[in-house]
């Protein structure tokens, strides 16, 4: 085919242009900046606010421990937490217990097992020298569980999914009451988590269910504060009971 000399240049021209195209769309570029708005922007990133669990929270002059929900089930076998705390000094006889978690609970054992030997051993407590160990023979075992299985576990007493309870040698405390609390109790968890141990365990030492003895009073110990206060005050301790503001 023959080409004028004319059309030779064009096409040539041609070419070049599309050679210096190719290399301005190759060559590496500084990012340009993009009107605000435009699709291509990429919005800053969002740094969420602490949600209520991460909060720490100050409630009656206490600092209160993260709100935790707990599954209504876990794999209904418990742990045994291991080691132990010694039994302090001074007059009482010596109770011999362990603390035990169900596995797959959203808590940490031994934090757990330093909170119940914390209630037991307090001044305000039954009086007992409680002894943390990590195997038999016990007189008292605290056992956190999910709803399902303290449900089970208290059987015969029906519990429901929401009540812990003392059954067979067992203080089966209720994880999503350990985790969030009883509206007796307000907003203050750790005041509350007191009490459930203490009336509890209270049941293992011998002592039954009693009533409010007039309005206004602080509630006995073994009262169940997590149903009502029965226009009591809340109070977590058998001694040297306080004023709780809800």
């Amino acid at each position: 085919m023959q080409v004028s000399r004319g059309s030779a240049v064009a096409v040539a021209g041609g070419a070049a242009v599309a050679a210096v195209l190719g290399w301005i769309a190759i060559r590496p570029t500084e990012p340009r900046p993009v009107a605000a708005g435009s699709p291509a922007v990429r919005a800053p990133a969002v740094v969420p606010e602490p949600t209520r669990t991460q909060r720490v929270r100050t409630v009656n002059g206490r600092r209160q421990p993260p709100v935790v929900r707990a599954p209504e089930s876990a794999s209904g076998r418990y742990r045994t937490v291991p080691g132990g705390d010694p039994a302090p000094r001074g007059p009482g006889r010596t109770v011999r217990y362990l603390v035990e978690v169900e596995r797959g609970l959203p808590f940490d054992p031994e934090e757990f097992a330093a909170a119940v030997h914390a209630t037991l051993t307090d001044p305000r407590g039954w009086g007992e020298r409680f002894q943390r160990v990590a195997r038999g023979p016990v007189e008292i075992r605290v056992s956190l569980s999910s709803p399902a299985l303290a449900r089970s576990r208290c059987l015969p007493l029906d519990v429901g999914l929401s009540l812990s309870c003392w059954q067979h040698g067992r203080a089966v405390i209720n994880a999503d009451r350990w985790g969030s609390g009883a509206p007796s109790y307000g907003r203050d968890l750790a005041t509350y988590r007191e009490y459930v141990i203490s009336h509890e365990v209270g049941h293992g030492l011998g002592h039954g269910h009693t009533t409010c003895p007039r309005r206004g009073a602080p509630a006995p110990v073994m009262v169940q504060q997590t149903k009502s206060l029965y226009g009591c005050r809340p109070n977590p301790w058998p001694h040297r009971t306080a004023r709780i503001d809800r």
